[in-house]
């Protein structure tokens, strides 16, 4: 059995893959049969340290969300042979994560895995796909609707967003991608997205107020980028804030808010009512389910990781990659 743990040697993060036995996972009630992980930047940022450190405690197994088969439970709510999968919580962060042959969590963090999806499709989602349900519903809650006009989402190849494109292409919104993957085009487009739109034609001037454009965004970047969203969104628009790959300060001023009454909305993924997340979780199987699952998301095998953490931390990679742990 393997995992890819991280290390704290003399203030450096690394990580590698090892042999490892049911003794040394985790702690919790149920004990899982790992098939598939989803590779997402914080999985990237926690297993490089780049940026600071994800992790609360070392060494751990990376992974932020798994899916897999029930091995054992001491939880009457999970049964030899169901299959589940988790995400958020402390896995991967505080607690071993998902890039492991065997994962033992608390009963409570886990769902059962919905009519509708297969494991791999639960990881082609993942944490990824979760936090795009989870704004999408946020956002209806918040009066969101396809006749509202055009809705903007940026970081558009990234896992996020590029599930979103299709999530949103399906239930009648117009969509235009932001991205400087410009080259890209083709496949946002076949993804979903009526319009591309080059980051790097952008000029970020310093007016407190800018054209009104959009009616809904979903943001993945932040920083100067988050920032111009707030200036240009209609009256009563709706931003869902996602991400940090451009950074985390965003400088901005109060009058698209209390002129233009926007609503800036967070998205965090990890802390989820059970509830909710169960909801969300059935509408990944049903009417959020993308159509085009399968040119977002990709298999990868172990020896791939490190390379795919960079391609994540350099901006370079497209869609989902799903870590093929069982081999299938």
């Amino acid at each position: 059995m393997r995992a890819y743990k991280i290390y704290n040697e003399q203030n450096a993060i690394l990580g590698r893959l090892e042999e490892i036995d049911e003794a040394s996972v985790g702690s919790g009630d149920v004990l899982i049969k790992s098939h598939y992980s989803s590779v997402n930047y914080k999985d990237a940022l926690a297993a490089t340290g780049t940026g600071g450190r994800v992790m609360s405690r070392y060494p751990l197994i990376a992974g932020i969300d798994v899916s897999g088969v029930v091995i054992s439970s001491t939880d009457n709510r999970f049964k030899t042979g169901e299959e589940v999968l988790c995400t958020g919580y402390g896995l991967g962060v505080s607690h071993d994560g998902g890039f492991s042959s065997l994962c033992r969590v608390p009963g409570d963090w886990l769902v059962d895995l919905p009519h509708g999806l297969t494991l791999y499709e639960a990881m082609s989602l993942g944490t990824a796909g979760f936090t795009a349900g989870l704004a999408v519903e946020l956002l209806e809650l918040n009066g969101m609707r396809p006749d509202q006009g055009p809705v903007l989402v940026n970081g558009a190849t990234g896992g996020v967003s590029s599930l979103l494109i299709n999530m949103l292409g399906q239930l009648g919104y117009i969509v235009t991608a932001l991205t400087s993957k410009i080259e890209q085009a083709d496949y946002l487009k076949s993804l979903g997205a009526a319009d591309i739109l080059d980051r790097n034609t952008i000029e970020y001037k310093s007016r407190s107020l800018e054209k009104p454009l959009w009616s809904t965004a979903f943001d993945s970047v932040g920083a100067d980028q988050l920032s111009w969203l707030t200036k240009t969104m209609h009256t009563q628009g709706l931003i869902a804030s996602f991400g940090n790959a451009g950074g985390i300060e965003l400088t901005t001023n109060v009058l698209p808010f209390i002129l233009r009454g926007i609503r800036l909305i967070g998205i965090d993924s990890v802390n989820t009512p059970m509830q909710l997340r169960q909801r969300i979780w059935q509408r990944l199987a049903t009417d959020l389910k993308p159509k085009y699952l399968s040119k977002i998301a990709y298999p990868i095998e172990w020896t791939e990781l490190p390379f795919h953490f960079d391609r994540l931390l350099h901006g370079t990679s497209r869609g989902r990659a799903v870590l093929d742990i069982s081999g299938n």
